[in-house]
């Protein structure tokens, strides 16, 4: 290919769901490499008006446009009340025509495409246009690696992935193997379109001219190495694999919220914050047992509260949309006064950002979700692990037994409930004991490799500027 002086224009296509990992990635096209970015926004009915509001904060910051498609209307693709994976790919491929329609009518014709992984769909419209096409992988190189072998593992197990005669870990070249009990939730059920769609998309990747990828070299040397490999996972994945994390949210400059107030009388790394990501949920019963290991551990917290979806039952579940109450209505009575002082309950929403790179904040009580483990590596966080659904249980695994910076609990979170004494030891084990300065000292490493990844010269400084190449 020759290069030529005019400024790379690269097309970000985003699933509804990862609207936020798109952004952060444009940022960092734009503010590290001088690129023109464009990103497209799917959605359907229902969820326009949030995606609204998260494009209309996204254009606020002008670094790029940000053009949300018509919402997509998919009731007649997939079964109702689906809001799984196999919703996200039906969105885009409703939206093909859109997207074909907005692209090629862009004053200054793109020089590249970047689509989500769960948009690969519209990756033959770069091969319309005549440009260079890649896949971004929001999570880490280990999922990648799991997702790209799935087809095969579909071959060569007989069963459910998820069958519970299944007891052997399942191999990956070159890689950890994944335990049946942390294979991600699309891939327990073959029968299920969520899975196939995974079967379908894990096919299409490998046709795109590069594969991005939120981790860098120096946290995933030996996965990343696989997948390069032709003798290994190399020859499933195919395409060029750029490392270019940790992409992680940025908080609004000069921005404070109420909170702030609250953490800067707090003793620095003395705060538990414990939030559950955007769908996290828990029954009434595990809710309970939490409150009471919070205030058993004696330690400051600031929680995200929200409503309960059941009394009793599986301790944490996934959940779309949540009614605003009362806190006080679904905690231990007294909870709110006993605690008065030493912890905050906030409804619904937090502040993430801004909270984890408070020097007040100390670990953070997670769902597991990649983003929020990138942030929390970042900002030198311990973690203990809390995972729901999707690749949380991959997460949490690696987070705790390959890097060692988190705690997690016997029971899966998913599968039952966890009491009281047990949530206090995880605490305590993180800002009081040993084993916790010691879970301190390799995350605050990981952060300075982090940083030292996006200096300039750094390894996903140089895998982005060598994406970037492609795109000229």
């Amino acid at each position: 290919m020759e290069f030529s002086n005019t400024k790379p224009h690269v097309a970000l296509l985003s699933s509804p769901a990862h609207l936020t990992p798109m952004v952060e990635l444009g940022k960092r096209l734009v503010t590290y490499q001088n690129v023109k970015v464009t990103t497209f926004v799917t959605s359907f009915l229902g969820s326009a008006a949030t995606i609204s509001r998260m494009v209309q904060s996204a254009q606020s910051e002008k670094l790029f446009d940000v053009i949300q498609l018509p919402p997509a209307d998919i009731s007649g693709l997939i079964s109702p009340g689906q809001t799984g994976l196999a919703s996200l790919p039906a969105v885009v491929r409703v939206s093909e025509p859109a997207f074909r329609s907005a692209i090629s009518a862009l004053e200054t014709p793109p020089t590249a495409l970047v689509a989500h992984v769960y948009a690969v769909d519209c990756l033959g419209i770069a091969d319309e246009l005549k440009i260079p096409k890649f896949v971004y992988m929001s999570s880490h190189a280990w999922y990648l690696a799991l997702f790209l072998y799935v087809p095969i593992l579909d071959k060569n197990v007989g069963g459910e992935l998820g069958d519970d005669d299944q007891k052997e870990p399942f191999v990956l070249p070159g890689c950890t193997p994944v335990r049946p009990e942390d294979l991600p939730d699309p891939m327990l059920v073959q029968t299920k379109n969520n899975y196939l769609e995974l079967i379908r998309m894990a096919t299409e990747i490998p046709k795109a001219d590069g594969i991005l990828v939120n981790t860098w070299e120096e946290l995933q040397p030996t996965t990343l190495a696989a997948l390069r490999d032709d003798k290994l996972l190399g020859s499933v994945a195919k395409a060029p694999i750029f490392p270019i994390g940790p992409v992680t949210a940025e908080g609004a400059v000069g921005s404070k919220s109420e909170l702030s107030g609250w953490l800067d009388k707090q003793p620095n790394e003395s705060v538990l914050y414990i939030s559950f990501g955007s769908m996290g949920a828990l029954s009434l019963e595990q809710m309970t047992e939490l409150a009471w290991g919070l205030e058993l551990s004696q330690q400051r917290f600031i929680w995200v509260v929200r409503p309960p979806t059941t009394k009793t039952g599986i301790g944490s579940v996934p959940k779309f949309g949540f009614d605003v109450n009362d806190t006080s209505t679904y905690l231990p009575e007294g909870f709110m006064s006993r605690t008065h002082g030493k912890g905050l309950v906030v409804p619904q929403w937090a502040p993430q950002v801004e909270i984890l790179s408070h020097p007040s904040c100390g670990g953070f009580f997670t769902h597991c979700g990649w983003n929020s483990a990138m942030e929390c590596i970042s900002n030198g966080l311990p973690m203990i692990a809390w995972p729901l659904y999707a690749e949380q249980r991959m997460n949490a695994t690696m987070l705790t037994e390959e890097l060692g910076i988190a705690v997690r609990s016997k029971t899966l979170p998913s599968k039952g409930v966890v009491g009281r004494e047990e949530i206090e030891t995880m605490v305590k084990k993180i800002f009081v004991d040993e084993e916790g300065g010691k879970i301190r000292g390799r995350v605050k490493e990981l952060k300075l490799s982090a940083e030292k990844a996006w200096s300039q010269g750094g390894s996903s400084y140089n895998a982005l500027a060598e994406m970037v190449k492609q795109c000229t």
